[in-house]
């Protein structure tokens, strides 16, 4: 399956003040750009163009910078969030997609969807200085709060592969659902879940006995999943709606009507709002966690994935 098939499924603005509020940096495929959002005045305040149909977003922890993948292009564009200028290209061979940060800020990994492996990249010289051979087409990527190791959603091989980061190799491979592509860690860490497109339906993998301990169903074509206390929130793409998984039963408990075509999805830094991706209808929905509906809608770019970690926290 090529990698323009998978993701469908189916000029700045001007100078931008000193930030106060956390934003969404939302990468729109359509477009080539990304939009910059003030979550607090719910509008964009910039745009930055980068080209090349990006897809993934890793912000960096201190919220400096953000690396964006550009499948069509090769690369990953490194921009200055508080500048919203584009520092530097990174060429990448292949298909650049799933994208993230070690916790403090280094190494910087990225999913090769075509060459089947994560590149390992110093995030301060550009260098790409290792690749980690994973299962076929690895999508999204999660590190462990400590470090030691990466989990790879390798879609085409149903299944995740656990990469220790210091070796730099997969110490084991777990089967999952058909075709998981998003992989979002518990806040405790111990849990991986992926988000299957193919089976509908979220695994739960435990990490200390590298198993998968449940299975959940969802809507149609799962995508990202993102936690809010003990809430997980996932994206079904092709029923338009987030299902909601109680992380302590483990049941879906809940469904939320979202824009068209949801995607990836972050948590405020409160915990109290759920920002969601809405392809098909180039907005940023906002979700109320204590009501579990949407509250609002904020206008993006063309084609808007936002497909890693996009909120970029400032305060």
């Amino acid at each position: 399956m090529t990698l323009a098939a998978a993701l469908f499924s189916v000029a700045p603005l001007g100078a931008a003040s000193p930030a106060r509020a956390d934003e969404a940096f939302v990468t729109n495929q359509g477009s080539d750009d990304v939009s910059v959002v003030d979550l607090d005045a719910g509008k964009v305040v910039a745009t930055i163009p980068v080209g090349g149909k990006p897809a993934g977003i890793a912000v960096s922890p201190d919220g400096a910078r953000a690396y964006v993948t550009s499948p069509e292009a090769q690369v990953v564009t490194v921009i200055d969030t508080a500048a919203r200028t584009v520092l530097s290209k990174i060429p990448m061979n292949g298909g650049p997609l799933g994208i993230a940060l070690g916790p403090s800020g280094a190494p910087l990994y990225v999913a090769d969807w075509y060459f089947h492996h994560v590149s390992v990249v110093d995030p301060a010289t550009g260098a790409v200085t290792a690749t980690i051979k994973t299962g076929e087409s690895p999508s999204g990527l999660a590190p462990t709060p400590d470090g030691r190791f990466l989990i790879s959603a390798d879609r085409d091989s149903n299944q995740i592969s656990i990469i220790d980061t210091a070796t730099r190799a997969v110490v084991t491979t777990v089967p999952v659902g058909t075709h998981p592509f998003g992989v979002t860690l518990s806040p405790d860490g111990r849990r991986a879940y992926t988000a299957n497109v193919k089976s509908d339906d979220v695994s739960i993998v435990d990490l200390a006995s590298r198993k998968e301990i449940a299975r959940v169903k969802t809507g149609s074509t799962p995508y990202v999943i993102a936690f809010a206390g003990d809430k997980a929130f996932v994206t079904d793409q092709h029923d338009d709606q987030l299902s909601v998984i109680d992380a302590v039963s483990l049941t879906r408990i809940a469904t939320i009507k979202t824009d068209g075509y949801p995607e990836g999805i972050a948590a405020s830094a409160d915990g109290t709002k759920i920002y969601v991706a809405a392809w098909a209808d180039n907005v940023l929905d906002v979700i109320d966690v204590a009501t579990l509906k949407k509250v609002g809608s904020i206008p993006v770019g063309d084609g808007p994935r936002a497909f890693g970690a996009f909120i970029r926290r400032t305060k």
